[in-house]
């Protein structure tokens, strides 16, 4: 997700730490096997700074018991977990962030790039981190800091990206998604299957983007193009003249009255589509489904252009080694053998491993969020409340069909400081 990210107050990230009643999804089908816990009179403790995409009691709970590593979280927006690496390399052992961040961090050299070789599942990792396709062979659209791009660099202690594969690991991937636009079906009455429609005037004063830049500008650029007024040779790395001109188009519908909000968190997105304050909007997955478990329509909106996606990963601060590096890895191991990737999989999300992540869902569960297909069974949150009935299935089908249809990915642009400049007086306007 995200350049200015999370507010302080409850986002998309912090939602997995158990707010707004999606958060805390059953976690599990029971411990997982082959990780001993051998007591020893000194604790193990890893200091995890990261948004809370990956975080959360449950994950920490069994992280606990099946290793015996204490996970402290550190939880901040992205503009300060990128701060903090910038500036306290040695405040945190394990980072959690996203590919886009990439940009900033590998040049500053705070971060240590991790062994391939050591991380027992990477073989397993699905090819939309390696190959950029799916695993069906999907072609996946590279606009923007894919992570691909990203993964590896020429060398352990190397400031360079790699343009192919070494064994030595950026992030080491761990869950990522394809984000569109949340609609209300039953205030809107009829189909909608393009982001031109964000900038319809039928949508006059009832639609709503999110306030976030390196999110905010991939949006309003599929919008612009979506409505034909301007192809991009590459939405995620435009132009100064490219960045006026869409900041242009979307300054134009603010004056117009377009827009009823600019939002920067999970709840105020919500309560924006709940309310029927706005029918049309920027929204992320489980947002949508909390609207829905409140009994509301809303519609995680596939549409014909495609979705913006975003991806996240592990990696560690160079100050780390020794013992608490053989942990980190320990760590890095256990969250990919398959009860974090089944627990971030119920939230709405996918897992980089998508194999040990079946292996601890139940076959309804992996049916419904992964294959496309309807609910066998009601699926619940964590505290037994309904988040969809038998029967439904979930917006934009299948994994394949999902990811197979992303078009870009969040971006650090080379001109990102000026693209943060337009999109703040674009707000301010």
């Amino acid at each position: 997700m995200t350049e200015t990210t999370r507010t302080k107050g409850v986002s998309r990230r912090t939602l997995l730490k158990g707010t707004a009643g999606l958060a805390g999804l059953a976690a599990g089908s029971g411990a997982i096997t082959g990780f001993p816990y051998v007591k020893s009179a000194d604790a193990k403790v890893l200091r995890y700074l990261g948004t809370a995409v990956n975080e959360g009691d449950d994950i920490a709970k069994q992280c606990l018991k099946d290793t015996g590593i204490k996970i402290e979280y550190i939880t901040a927006t992205t503009d300060d977990v990128t701060k903090r690496v910038m500036t306290q390399p040695n405040s945190f052992d394990v980072l959690d962030t996203e590919y886009f961040s990439l940009k900033k961090l590998v040049p500053s050299g705070n971060i240590l790039a991790l062994d391939a070789k050591k991380i027992k599942q990477f073989d397993n990792i699905t090819p939309v981190f390696t190959k950029g396709e799916t695993p069906g062979g999907k072609k996946i659209g590279g606009q923007g800091t894919a992570p691909w791009k990203v993964l590896y660099l020429e060398g352990k202690d190397s400031k360079k990206f790699a343009t192919s594969p070494t064994e030595f690991v950026t992030l080491i991937p761990t869950v990522y998604n394809a984000d569109t636009l949340g609609i209300r079906p039953d205030l809107i009455k009829r189909p909608i299957s393009t982001w031109a429609e964000l900038l319809n005037p039928e949508f006059k004063g009832k639609a709503s983007i999110l306030n976030i830049p390196s999110i905010g500008i991939m949006d309003a650029a599929m919008v612009v193009e979506a409505s034909g007024k301007y192809k991009y040779a590459d939405k995620g790395n435009m132009t100064k003249e490219e960045i006026d001109l869409t900041m242009k188009v979307m300054t134009e519908a603010k004056k117009a009255g377009q827009f009823r909000a600019f939002w920067k968190d999970f709840n105020e997105s919500v309560n924006l589509m709940a309310s029927g304050e706005t029918v049309i909007q920027s929204m992320w997955s489980p947002a949508v489904t909390k609207v829905r478990s409140m009994g509301i329509a809303c519609t995680f909106q596939p549409l014909k252009e495609g979705y913006r996606s975003w991806a996240s990963g592990f990696c560690v601060s160079k100050g780390v080694s020794g013992a608490k590096l053989e942990w980190a890895y320990e760590f890095v191991n256990w969250f990919l053998s398959g009860y974090a990737g089944a627990y971030l999989n119920r939230q709405g999300y996918y897992s980089a491993v998508l194999s040990t992540a079946k292996a601890h869902m139940e076959p309804y569960e992996w049916a419904y969020w992964m294959e496309g297909k309807p609910a066998e069974k009601d699926i619940k949150a964590p505290d037994g409340s309904l988040l969809e009935k038998a029967g439904a299935v979930r917006d934009g089908g299948s994994y394949e069909d999902r990811m197979g249809a992303v078009a870009c990915w969040n971006a650090v642009m080379d001109e990102n400081d000026y693209m943060v400049r337009k999109w703040n007086e674009f707000i301010a306007a």
